[in-house]
């Protein structure tokens, strides 16, 4: 059956027109005004037309398309990957400094039976959820309290999963005065220093340090439309040709892909996605990233610290370095 309440995007009013035709054959079929193999047949061409048509827009998205796929509302986010994949999980607030920030979430919980620590950015699935958590984007309150988490993560041995989703850190008057750049350095530096696994997932948007903060890791994992950035491809347009409507050059010129990132080394490995992006089966995407985490964190079992604190330095350190003889 079709699914009358979902959201399609602009570049989808082909298939959102098909599905409507389906939505419309099903209820007269429902209702018994239309009987027949005739009704039924012309419903299951329709939703083969549909599947195709799907599976062809999909595999040739530009970065622009994934970028807009990337910001889907009902892309699955942080709470969803939290309640499928986090079993007794106990939420910690407060970064016992200033408050609490809603934008990153974390606690403690059991991973596959195994006892992690787990943040992520929380954007809300609704208007007063959104609001609650600033649409994902974090104050210092929020990467003072990750820094707490890692700190706790350490203390007891646990390894460290994140899940990144926010278009950047919050740019507001209180989080400036309040510390926004010194929090995410701070932030990022405790990933770096981490003496434990470290495993992130950027599973929407990456968006420039307020994505960094929580991804410094040992392993950076990308679901297949996902975006990765230092900025917003309407911010970058903004700069360069003072035009944000030109974001889709921008998004092309960005590099932000992650089959473009994948080949730059930034990560490590793709999720591939169900056809049609995460938010059309969101069961599927988690198992798949639930899969990859478990194996990025069992590839990292038993490493000492300063192994893993070298493996991850060494990391950072190549990316941008030239191949000796080029250039």
């Amino acid at each position: 059956m079709s699914d009358p309440t979902r959201t399609y995007l602009d570049f989808e009013r082909p298939i959102a027109e098909l599905d409507a035709k389906i939505e419309e054959l099903e209820k007269l079929a429902r209702s018994n005004s239309a009987e027949g193999p005739d009704v039924a047949e012309e419903i299951g061409k329709l939703r083969q037309k549909s599947a195709d048509q799907l599976a062809n827009l999909y595999s040739k998205l530009d970065p622009w398309r994934k970028t807009q796929v990337a910001r889907h509302p009902d892309r699955p986010h942080f709470r969803d990957y939290r309640k499928a994949l986090i079993e007794d999980f106990e939420e910690l607030c407060g970064d016992r400094r200033y408050g609490e920030d809603h934008a990153i979430v974390g606690g403690i919980g059991r991973f596959r039976g195994r006892p992690v620590v787990v943040l992520g950015h929380e954007k809300g699935h609704d208007t007063q959820t959104r609001l609650k958590h600033n649409f994902g984007m974090a104050r210092p309150e929020g990467y003072r309290k990750a820094i707490r988490l890692m700190d706790l993560a350490e203390k007891f041995k646990l390894p460290v999963l994140t899940f990144v989703d926010t278009a950047g850190a919050y740019p507001g008057v209180g989080a400036e005065e309040r510390g926004q750049s010194e929090a995410i350095a701070r932030c990022t530096e405790r990933c770096l220093t981490l003496g434990m696994p470290l495993v992130s997932v950027i599973t929407g948007e990456g968006g420039s340090g307020g994505a960094v903060a929580l991804a410094s890791a040992n392993t950076v994992i990308m679901l297949e439309h996902s975006i990765y950035s230092v900025i917003s491809p309407e911010g970058c347009a903004s700069i360069l040709w003072r035009d944000s409507a030109r974001a889709k050059d921008a998004a092309a010129a960005m590099k932000i892909t992650a089959q473009d990132l994948i080949g730059l080394k930034i990560i490590d490995r793709i999720v591939t996605e169900p056809v049609g992006g995460a938010h059309r089966d969101a069961q599927t995407t988690i198992r798949h990233v639930g899969d990859a985490l478990d194996a990025a964190v069992g590839a990292l079992d038993g490493l000492p610290a300063d192994k893993l604190k070298k493996k991850r330095r060494d990391r950072f350190y190549a990316i941008g370095r030239m191949q000796a003889g080029e250039g």
